[in-house]
């Protein structure tokens, strides 16, 4: 029987290969070379790439054998994972490889801001002897800042303890027990812009996350302090940014990512009051290692047959046919729980399966539904293997409960959790019919029947007359178009819940001036992201 082919399309260490084994015929090709690409492709079973090589809809329809595309490293703007996945081709990558890298030059940028490291070297490389001009500022004893508090917010704050500062941290969704562990002080975003001399940004970049920083933010500052952003790039208005270092609001800034890239024409390239590196976050021959490593091991499970640990997307593993379509019910019915949890931190989840599933493994869905309630909400690529890691980082209690009855549907999954406000959110789902077709059918108690969509709106409000009209006017008023809605309550006159299914994402604002107009308990716009 000839041997499964694994083609290496970008240069990758040796470690790597040797990490595949003996087991698999590797094959190389230069994958920015299209042609040779498409036809190597024909009979590969694996593909190994790192960020020159394009996998797309084209490549994958070239490769009839492909089971698993593996990047070596952490971004995937060069895969398209949806014709990967329609094909049944899994892909994966190496989340957790440049956490240290990354940590590490977050340090780099604020000691570099500190003590004017690289404005010095440039002075005394132009024939300068400036010492006055470069008096910079110790740590000790600095109040450091962090926003996101996950794996690389970790790592930072034990590193930046061990000069002597004082940690404090806003991340809304991990609880006062974990940052307890950490040594770190939870405080609001504001209060952290107020009291930091040093900041440093590490969220993931969503739609309510992009331009958090901004002039308002900046304006909170200290006149002394500094801001670093080795996350994503876009998390800070760089407009805002360049007005606050040039007008005095703030002293410095230290940028490894932008909102576009390469930032040539960028103004802040110009500033003395600004350290730059060309998105190094990743660049470090460990952290290239470790991701050729990792990727190779995903590789040999994924030709094995077996669920792999850093799969990005469902396609493949030994899961039972019966259970797969349950997954990305669970990942998206994840993205709702921790929508409707998103003003409290969670502090337990129970993932419940009753029915006929019982009957089989159903472990893996309670790594897809901690997998969609982690998505939208840390800036790690979450996974099955770190989806569990992730909640116990957070102080999260998980169990997965199952019951063979399942009185109105065949079978229901549930999502159920404690927040640390003292309140619960729950939110159940089921597939229906020939088609499979993914629905809510229970959020916080309330029965309805819902078609999962790309956009929900989920209000609570006492119930009374022409309450449809007022919040329906200020949406349409709003341009927001309502495509299916419909009302749960439990008595009449008491506590109703509307879900909405709408075209188009809802500003924060517009909900607000909603939630004023109706007097709502619960007001939230929840986007579901595909896997």
């Amino acid at each position: 029987m000839s041997k499964p082919v694994v083609l290496i399309a970008e240069e990758l260490s040796p470690a790597t290969v040797e990490a595949l084994g003996p087991d698999f015929e590797i094959r190389s090709v230069d994958g920015t070379d299209r042609p040779a690409l498409l036809e190597a492709l024909s009979d590969a079973d694996a593909v190994l790439i790192r960020s020159a090589t394009k996998i797309d809809a084209e490549a994958v329809s070239h490769a009839p054998k492909l089971k698993v595309v593996a990047r070596a490293g952490v971004g995937l703007d060069n895969v398209d994972i949806k014709a990967a996945t329609e094909a049944g081709v899994m892909v994966v990558n190496a989340p957790t490889s440049n956490i240290i890298s990354a940590a590490e030059l977050t340090i780099g940028h604020i000691l570099s801001l500190a003590r004017y490291i690289p404005a010095g070297n440039a002075s005394l490389t132009a024939g300068e002897w400036k010492r006055s001009k470069y008096t910079g500022t110790e740590l000790y004893e600095k109040t450091i800042g962090i926003i996101g508090l996950g794996r690389i917010g970790a790592l930072i704050t034990a590193r930046l303890q061990a000069f002597g500062t004082s940690v404090i941290a806003y991340d809304p969704y991990v609880t006062s027990a974990r940052a307890q562990q950490l040594g770190v002080q939870l405080v609001s975003l504001d209060e952290l812009l107020q009291r930091s001399d040093f900041i440093t940004i590490h969220m993931p970049k969503t739609p309510e996350t992009v331009g958090m920083i901004g002039d308002d933010q900046l304006a909170l500052m200290k006149k002394s302090a500094f801001i670093v952003n080795v996350a994503r790039g876009g998390l800070i208005d760089e407009e805002a940014l360049y007005r606050a270092l040039t007008s005095g609001t703030i002293a410095g800034a230290g940028l490894d990512v932008f909102s576009t890239e390469p930032p040539l024409e960028s103004p802040l390239l110009k500033l003395d009051n600004v350290v730059v590196t060309p998105h190094l976050g990743a660049s470090t021959a460990e952290a290239q290692e470790k991701a050729g490593v990792s990727v190779a091991r995903s590789v040999r499970l994924a030709l094995s047959g077996e669920l792999v640990p850093d799969a990005v997307n469902v396609a493949g593993g030994i899961i039972d046919p019966y259970v797969r379509p349950g997954i990305p019910l669970l990942e998206k019915l994840g993205q709702v729980f921790s929508g409707l949890a998103k003003n409290s931190p969670i502090t337990s989840v129970d993932v419940e399966i009753r029915g006929e599933l019982v009957d089989y493994d159903v472990s893996v869905l309670k790594l897809a539904a901690l997998k969609g309630i982690f998505t939208n909400i840390v800036s790690e690529n979450v996974s099955y293997v770190n989806a569990p890691l992730l909640a116990e980082q957070r102080g999260i209690e998980v169990r997965l409960l199952t019951d063979a009855v399942s009185e109105d549907y065949r079978n229901v999954l549930t999502l159920r959790g404690a927040l640390a406000d003292g309140s619960q959110v729950s939110v159940s789902g089921t597939l229906t019919g020939p088609k499979q077709i993914e629905k809510i059918v229970g959020i916080d108690g309330y029965d309805v029947e819902v078609p999962l969509a790309e956009h929900l709106i989920v209000m609570v409000y006492d119930d009374r007359p022409g309450i449809v009209a007022v919040y329906g006017r200020e949406f349409g008023d709003a341009g927001i178009n309502i495509a299916g809605m419909q009302i749960a309550r439990t008595t009449a006159g008491g506590k109703a819940l509307s879900v909405l299914t709408v075209d188009s994402p809802v500003p924060d604002g517009i909900l607000e001036t909603v939630r004023a107009a109706i007097d709502a308990d619960v007001m939230q716009a929840i986007d579901i992201t595909e896997s």
